[in-house]
């Protein structure tokens, strides 16, 4: 048996770096991997050249998107605003206001090219004393990129933003569609717009301009501080003049662009957006005698006939300083007189003790004066159709507990309350309602500025009312006009009958309101009025009397439609 010799096999370690792997000779090899294959580091050099590369790649895109958006973004953002379809509105005519013979007190200018695109200017009548009546707007507003955010009028006050729904009528929308560089591609109108009502009121322009401009020339050259006038038909409420004194102008303040004009009226210390007419409250003075009287009458504290002696002045005991008396003054000495007489010459002896009763005459009580004072609406609101419309206040026992912090009612109280003083306030439109109850024995007339307005004239109110003692009234207030304290209403062509009024105001009654209310004709009584004349000095008295004397002596030249 022969046996060979195995040959000794010897190995030697190799470092696998040293194997160069061919993917050749390896069996379902995936290629796609590069598995197998020997990686050859990248050269620092070539990572430099990539870094630069990208940062120089990452500068030049900063410093473009600069450009685009800081150096150039506004003209880019303004063509990416225009390459856009633009819904615009198409403004509607908002209503005209005209007065009761259709001249025309608010309109709309379009301008000379009439692009119903551009928002109109509102316009107001030139003459003064009608913006209290009027109002103003405020104009449709755009946003900082100029689309509109309010694309319509506002009615803001007066008529203006009573009736707004109606003024303001509906707009049209306009489609525009433009390119990048803003031009039009093309336009279409979606829908056209609904112009709004037009509204008549029952203001004439001429009687409430010369109205004004009476109260004007009394502030300035008598130094009362404002002034407000109505005149009122007492058959349907139809309000034929309604001005107030200080006013501001509708048009700057819808427009709103003179700031230091519209400033000045919210910081003036006048109180320029009141109007006195419906806001203003005031000691009526002497105007409320006609009312007093009637009650005297109907509760048979006094005979239209029986006298008593006007000296002037009362006496009574003093309440806190039993050896002194308490004077009660009057205007004047007037003798022995009656009801009629008591109101023709405004004795406050008379009126003192029919309402708070003095020695051997019965007087009314505050209880009695504040339910007649009630009965005719006084310190009522009338409901006018204009916002804003304050009510008044008859003082009372209840009333001053509670504003003296418990002092009580005591009868010198009774005495001042019934010439209208102590703390009777009154707004204008109250006593001219009032007045024309007086008037027609008993209507009290819902008063409205929107001419032939049914709906309103269904709202009067009837009192009952003894036509006998009232024609006492109307009698007194006839002689006030023919030999009292309102001689001056003496027109040529109008019978009148009135009632003036001075009622002391201010610390120290330094200061006084200057009244006058009636009705004309006498005999077929057509229309109420009230005049105010606001805070004058102590001896200014009969001028609101006077304002109306001139307003009555241009109707019976250019409207003497009204007083026949």
């Amino acid at each position: 048996m022969t046996f060979r010799k195995r040959r000794k096999t010897s190995y030697s370690f190799v470092d696998p770096d040293e194997i160069f792997l061919d993917s050749q000779n390896l069996p379902h090899f995936n290629k796609q991997q590069f598995e197998g294959r020997l990686e050859k580091p990248i050269p620092k050099r070539s990572v430099f050249l990539l870094s630069g590369f990208f940062i120089f790649i990452g500068i030049l895109f900063i410093t473009q998107l600069g450009n685009l958006q800081i150096a150039r973004g506004e003209m880019y953002l303004k063509k990416s605003q225009n390459n856009v379809l633009v819904k615009l509105p198409i403004f509607a005519d908002r209503g005209i206001i005209y007065d009761r013979s259709g001249k025309k007190l608010v309109w709309n200018s379009w301008g000379e090219d009439s692009d119903r695109l551009i928002a109109p200017t509102r316009e107001y009548i030139k003459e003064g004393g009608f913006s209290h009546l009027l109002g103003y707007v405020s104009y449709p507003a755009k946003d900082s990129q100029g689309n509109y955010w309010q694309d319509y009028f506002l009615g803001k006050d007066g008529v203006e933003k009573l009736y707004d729904t109606n003024l303001k009528g509906k707009n049209g929308v306009h489609i525009s569609e433009r390119d990048v560089k803003g031009n039009i591609i093309s336009d279409n109108t979606v829908s056209q717009p609904a112009h709004g009502s037009d509204l008549y009121l029952s203001i004439d322009a001429g009687v409430q301009a010369t109205l004004h401009k009476s109260i004007v020339a009394m502030a300035g050259s008598a130094s009362f501080s404002g002034g407000a006038g109505v005149i009122m038909d007492v058959n349907n409420g139809e309000i034929l003049a309604l001005t107030s004194y200080p006013e501001y102008n509708s048009g700057i303040l819808s427009k709103g662009a003179d700031r230091k004009l519209v400033n000045g009226y919210i910081n003036d210390k006048r109180k320029v957006f009141l109007n006195r007419a419906t806001q203003g409250l005031y000691t009526p003075g002497s105007i409320v005698k006609p009312f007093i009287g009637y009650a005297a009458l109907v509760e048979n504290v006094i005979t239209p006939f029986k006298q008593i002696y006007s000296n002037g002045k009362i006496e009574i005991q003093n309440p806190y300083f039993k050896d002194k008396k308490t004077v009660f003054n009057d205007h004047g000495v007037f003798g022995y007189v009656d009801m009629r007489e008591a109101i023709a010459v405004s004795s406050d002896v008379y009126f003192y003790e029919i309402g708070g009763g003095y020695q051997d005459q019965k007087g009314l009580g505050i209880t009695n004066i504040d339910l007649y004072l009630q009965k005719f609406g006084i310190t009522q609101k009338t409901g006018i159709d204009l916002g804003g419309e304050k009510a008044g206040i008859i003082p009372t026992p209840e009333w001053k507990l509670k504003t003296f912090k418990g002092d009580p009612w005591r009868v010198g109280d009774t005495y001042n309350t019934s010439i209208g003083q102590y703390g009777v306030q009154v707004t204008p439109i109250q006593m001219a309602r009032a007045v024309g109850g007086i008037a027609t024995f008993g209507t009290l007339q819902t008063p409205h500025v929107l001419y032939r307005d049914d709906s309103m004239e269904a709202k009067k109110t009837v009192i009952d009312i003894d036509k006998e003692m009232m024609q006492v009234i109307h009698e007194g207030m006839r002689q006030v006009v023919t030999e009292g304290t309102g001689t001056a209403l003496n027109v040529k062509g109008v019978e009148v009958a009135a009632k003036s009024g001075t009622a002391q105001v201010g610390y120290g009654n330094t200061n006084t309101n200057s009244w006058i209310i009636g009705f004309f004709p006498y005999k077929n009584p057509r229309y109420a009025f009230a005049v105010l004349m606001e805070r004058g000095p102590k001896a200014a008295s009969g001028n609101a009397t006077r304002v109306m004397a001139e307003t009555l002596d241009y109707m019976s030249v250019y409207a003497p439609e009204y007083i026949k």
